[in-house]
């Protein structure tokens, strides 16, 4: 069974540089926070890379 990802709202500061990296597996919600809305659009590998790696306030989070 796959991990979940979490995006930690109250954290993320909407800078997109999840969604521009992986658009099939993130993007913006109705507040204009990065949301996951489909982990299997990615590898755990490149969610790891692209995504939780990335983040300059460190949102994303495995549950």
């Amino acid at each position: 069974m796959a991990r979940e990802v979490w995006v930690d709202e109250d954290v993320c500061i909407s800078c997109g540089m999840c969604i521009n990296n992986l658009p099939e597996v993130f993007r913006f919600n109705s507040d204009g926070k990065a949301e996951c809305f489909d982990a299997s659009g990615a590898s755990e590998e490149e969610i790891e890379h692209d995504a939780i790696d990335i983040c300059p306030v460190s949102c994303i989070h495995w549950k």
